[in-house]
Parts: structure tokens; sequence; C-alpha cells
């Protein structure tokens, strides 16, 4: 393992954990959700405007930085966090979820996997080797192995497969890793399967890495399904490492989440939802496309002290989404990443004062739970 990162557990409730991550670009107090910006941007927002919401570490995608502009390009640029002019934490995937989201246009086999471009159609290929070297070069504080992520439900022998394949890409990934600045992380894989899981995660262990994820999550079960997974077997996760949970999820799932003893979170929704017109508030989620807006002089969020609460009013919030304003989904996003962010305070703040769980049982039940997927 490298020295490029270092996790201090600070605090415990029950479960939930509270810790302080060190990385070659500053200390990420954790738990703490990561915005997406796929092609080394959060779509709408500003570095300024992210740092002012409390984001500490931002998430890129190695797949389609590989495709455009390329690596090479941004190494020769100064690397990701100068062309990004983010000078905090980044974490890079390695293009495993690609297996899974782009699987019409991908030929998976045990050296790696080839591509049809999404943009070209031109062949690329990525094996464990090739993704390292990809993230070495874009520079992230946190990389990640390349990993198989088979759809739920799957078939007991699909997934057993996967384990297998990404234990195999996990050896080849820490082999390939060059960079001792750079922290790798694992990726546990073994759909909802516990004894899978279990075996995947001693393997890794064996093999060995500066933290761990879950991965193959939110791809097609229930959150039913996942809660009781994550109650069940997040906490074997290393205690003394940082533990990620991929692509998820709703402020319900965070919750959850945080409660099972996760630390490190990323997803799409705040900024996918904001665009559209979708704001997670304290009261659950507001569809601002709805008609009801129209004439409402109100802030999305009376509880919210963001940028857009304070200067901007639904009926004119509408008004941009309704006319295709690019203002519109910048502001309704900022307003989402801010209400995540403050989220994950109220969650450090209540393990710190050992409360979590009553603050967890009291959102559960409340309405903000309700904030949904903009599809659900």
């Amino acid at each position: 393992m490298s020295t490029a990162c270092d996790f201090t557990l600070l605090s415990t409730c029950g479960t939930a954990r509270r810790g302080q991550l060190t990385t070659a670009h500053g200390c990420i107090d954790t738990p703490a959700f990561m915005p997406v910006g796929t092609y080394g941007a959060v779509k709408g927002l500003s570095p300024d405007q992210l740092a002012a919401t409390g984001t500490q570490i931002l998430l890129a995608n190695t797949y389609h930085l590989m495709l455009r502009p390329g690596a090479d390009v941004v190494r020769q640029l100064g690397g990701l966090h100068r062309l990004m002019n983010w000078n905090r934490p980044i974490l890079t995937d390695s293009g495993g979820y690609q297996v899974f989201s782009l699987a019409e246009l991908r030929r998976l086999d045990d050296d790696g996997v080839e591509f049809r471009s999404h943009l070209d159609g031109t062949l690329v290929r990525l094996t464990p080797e090739a993704a390292i070297s990809v993230q070495n070069q874009l520079g992230a504080d946190i990389i990640m192995v390349l990993d198989e992520c088979p759809p739920l439900p799957s078939e007991r022998s699909r997934l057993a497969a996967a384990v297998q394949r990404t234990l195999a890409w996990a050896r080849r990934s820490r082999q390939a890793h060059r960079r001792t600045d750079q922290a790798l992380f694992g990726i546990v894989q073994g759909g909802l399967e516990l004894d899978l899981r279990r075996s995947c995660l001693e393997q890794l262990r064996q093999i060995g890495f500066d933290g761990y994820a879950l991965g193959g999550l939110s791809v097609g079960e229930t959150p039913r399904e996942l809660h009781s997974f994550l109650r069940a077997f997040a906490h074997e996760l290393p205690a003394e490492q940082p533990r990620y949970l991929m692509g998820v999820g709703t402020p319900a799932d965070l919750a959850h989440a945080v409660g099972a003893g996760l630390d490190l979170f990323d997803c799409v929704l705040p900024t996918r939802n904001g665009r559209k017109g979708y704001a997670f508030t304290s009261a659950g989620t507001v569809r601002l496309r709805n008609a009801c807006h129209k004439l409402d002089d109100r802030p999305l969020d009376p509880t919210c002290d963001c940028y857009t609460c304070r200067g901007f009013e639904r009926g004119y919030l509408r008004h941009l989404i309704m006319c295709g304003e690019t203002l519109g989904g910048t502001l309704v996003s900022l307003h989402n990443v801010h209400y995540f962010q403050a989220l994950m305070r109220q969650m450090r703040e209540a393990i710190v004062n050992r409360t979590f769980e009553d603050w967890q049982r009291a959102f559960l039940a409340g309405p903000a739970a309700a904030n949904t997927r903009d599809d659900e």
C-alpha cells in the first residue's frame, strides 16, 4: 500500500463513523459526498460555487476523460487539479461502471473491456493496466481498480464470475500502479450475496489497498434490498481504512449508508435532477415544472441558506427551467449540492454528539426522506 492517504477515525455512534481522510490535496471530513464531474467539470457549476457549498472532494470519470481530451492531454496541461482549477481532493473512477452502463457498446473478456466509443464508434480497449495508466496521468488523489459491475438481479453464477474477474483485475491494477502520491482503492463485488462479498473482500485485503469500495449497487436492486444489504455487510469493511459506497444515492440512501458505517459517497442526482428542475428540500422533492409553482414567491426551501434560496423565488426558477435557460439548471443544481453537503454536515455533527441514531430515525420518518430520483 502507498502512503498517499491517511484515515483517522475520530468518533463513532453505533456503526456510524466520523473520520478524517488526508490526501495530497487536503483533508476530507467524513462522511463526505462527492459531486460528479464526469468530463472534469460538475455540470453548470464553477469551482468557487462548489467550494461555497462545502464540497471537499470531486469525482471525475476515467472512461470519458480517456476519450476526450485524452489522458496525455490532461497530463501535458498540468494534471486534473490544474485543468479543473480545483486545488482540493479528486477521486477518479476506473471506467468499470461503463462495463455496466454501456453494455450494448462493449465486449468483455478476462483481459479487459473493448468499447465501441459512444462518440464516433471507434474501438477502445480498456484493461486494468490501461485504466491505472490513465489515472496515473490524470493525477487524482484517489484512484480505483478496474472491476466488473454486473446488473441486479443476476444469476449467482454471473455474480461469482464477476467476483473472480474483479479480483484478477485488482491484482493487475495493484501491480500496474506507479505513483506513490495516489491512493488506490479496491472494489468489492458480489451482488447481494453476502458470502460472495465476504470472499471478495478477504482476497482484496490480501492484495492490500489504501481503501475499499462497495461497487455493483444501485444497479437494479430495490431501496429496501440496498439498505438491508448495507446493514448486513458494510461494517465488515476494514475499520482502519476509508469505506466508499459507489454511485449512491438519494438522501434516504445516504442516511442508511452512513448509519451502516460508510464514509464516502458519490452520485449524479443533485446536478442531473437540478438541470431538470427537480429540487431536494427539507419538505421533499420540489418539481418546478408543475404549474402550481408559476406564481410561487417562496424559495425552494425556507430552511436553506444557499445562494439560490437567498435570492430567487420558485416562480422565477420555474420560468427559467420552462424556457430552457441555463441559469435555471445552475441555480437548482447549486441548491441541490448545497442540500447534500448540509445533510452530510448534519450527520457528522450527530455522530460527534452521539445522537446519530435519533437523528437518523427522525430524518427517515420525515418529509425529506421522500426526496427521490427523478424517475421514481
